[in-house]
């Protein structure tokens, strides 16, 4: 039984238990994290690695986060759809073997301007965490 309840993520993260004061806490870590980004990851493989289909997509962000990052298929078809609707991605058909259909996706120009966007917001948040951090590592106060 999901402990958290299903937020349509459910599959996105592996659950960790977490133990405070003797009670073990079931939480899907990074799951509010990786929401934000999973466009980001997609466009910028996509930009990359050139045309791709979602278990390929899956599979790279799972081995190449060394298993720190694992999201579905499902949830890379998700995004598909989502940035294929708003003109960013297109896909195409290729058959594979004698009656299996593969759907691959292709970065276009709008996507390549989106994904410069999310690089740049990218670099400000870690920009900013980073400056906090440091900040409060240093005791400063400012009030």
């Amino acid at each position: 039984r999901d402990v958290l309840g299903s937020r349509g993520l459910g599959d996105v993260y592996k659950r960790q238990g977490i133990n405070y004061s003797g009670r073990t806490y079931c939480m899907a870590y990074k799951n509010t994290l990786i929401t934000g980004i999973t466009d980001f990851l997609v466009l910028a493989i996509l930009k990359s690695k050139g045309d791709c289909y979602a278990y390929e997509i899956s599979k790279y962000i799972t081995s190449e986060s060394n298993e720190l990052l694992s999201i579905s298929p499902n949830t890379i078809y998700t995004v598909m759809y989502k940035l294929e609707n708003e003109q960013m991605i297109s896909e195409y058909s290729v058959l594979v073997g004698k009656k299996r259909t593969r759907i691959y996706y292709h970065i276009e120009s709008d996507g390549e301007a989106y994904l410069k966007e999310l690089q740049h917001d990218y670099e400000n948040m870690i920009s900013g965490m980073s400056a906090i951090f440091d900040s409060l590592e240093k005791g400063d106060t400012h009030e």
